[in-house]
């Protein structure tokens, strides 16, 4: 790990212990009974590794995944066991002779193993990004059939559940609400389309509160015996689409707490959304940071 102070974007992690899972974002750590997950500092967009990585976003997604698991205890049991807020609560877990890494602070979790389920459990409370794109062409999202007239940004008439396959490698695909049951069983696959959609109204109105709109979000399901858990990360920046309430206007792209910066740079490079991806500028990655930053405050009330 190249940095120990926690002041330098984090790109990866090179740790003494057992490397289960290196993802897009995070480094999965075996420690034993449970998993320590890094998040670092990589960004991805359109499924795939960006060069560079985004300043303090790491301690966002693990700050506000933490945030959330709490809030949303009552409607499902989640993974979580302990954000780590000092590296010395790791040090139990770590050879005698090594010291855990100081920024590994704030953007790791100590979380339960769960068996995962191979989908995003995808919900639209709005009509943007691909599903606005889907509906100007089709007057559909997924499997619904939506009434005429609808404006880009525009609250939806209910949410949405459109779940997608969870891929570690290249894009995430569709799925219908047929391939859901039989990929994982009718009841798994009802239980867990109603809980999705609990989750993310709750959390809706939640962030309501605090002025901001969550359009849409994708979480993870594994199970914990026989029980479905929520786990990886929950209702971030990168799992979400977050909006300004207070500058809200249905009609057009709404400015973003998110990444969504990030990718309208990307695609006015013309990129094919394949790799290798452009070097990212710095203004990019600069307004892209603030706006990570911003989330967690807005939603939170905290600073980092």
């Amino acid at each position: 790990m190249a940095d120990t102070s926690g002041n330098n974007p984090i790109q990866s992690t090179d740790l003494p212990l057992h490397l289960l899972h290196r993802g897009k974002v995070r480094d999965n750590y075996d420690m034993g009974n449970s998993i320590l997950m890094v998040t670092t500092d990589r960004v991805s967009a359109f499924d795939v590794v960006l060069p560079g990585a985004i300043p303090d976003k790491g301690r966002v997604l693990a700050g506000l995944s933490a945030f959330w698991f709490e809030k949303t205890r009552h409607i499902i049991r989640n993974h979580l066991l302990l954000l780590v807020k000092e590296a010395t609560q790791l040090r139990e877990f770590f050879p005698p002779d090594s010291t855990p890494p100081a920024c590994l602070a704030g953007r790791s979790l100590l979380v339960r193993t769960a068996q995962r389920l191979p989908v995003e459990w995808v919900v639209r409370g709005y009509l943007s990004g691909s599903a606005w794109a889907e509906y100007s062409q089709t007057g559909r999202v997924g499997e619904y059939d939506l009434p005429s007239g609808l404006k880009e940004s525009q609250e939806l008439p209910a949410p949405l559940f459109t779940p997608t396959t969870k891929e570690d490698e290249g894009h995430d695909m569709p799925l219908t609400q047929s391939e859901l049951n039989e990929l994982i069983g009718e009841g798994m696959a009802s239980r867990l389309k109603e809980t999705s959609l609990a989750v993310y109204r709750f959390a809706h109105e939640l962030a309501l509160e605090q002025g901001i709109i969550i359009a849409d979000t994708k979480m993870e399901f594994g199970l914990d015996g026989d029980e479905p858990i929520l786990i990886d990360e929950l209702l971030t920046p990168d799992s979400s689409r977050f909006w300004d309430r207070a500058a809200y206007q249905p009609g057009k792209s709404q400015p973003s707490f998110d990444k969504q910066p990030l990718r309208d740079w990307l695609v006015a490079q013309g990129w094919n959304k394949e790799p290798p991806a452009p070097q990212l500028e710095a203004d990019v990655v600069s307004l892209t940071a603030q706006r990570y930053r911003e989330a967690y405050h807005r939603l939170t009330g905290q600073e980092l």
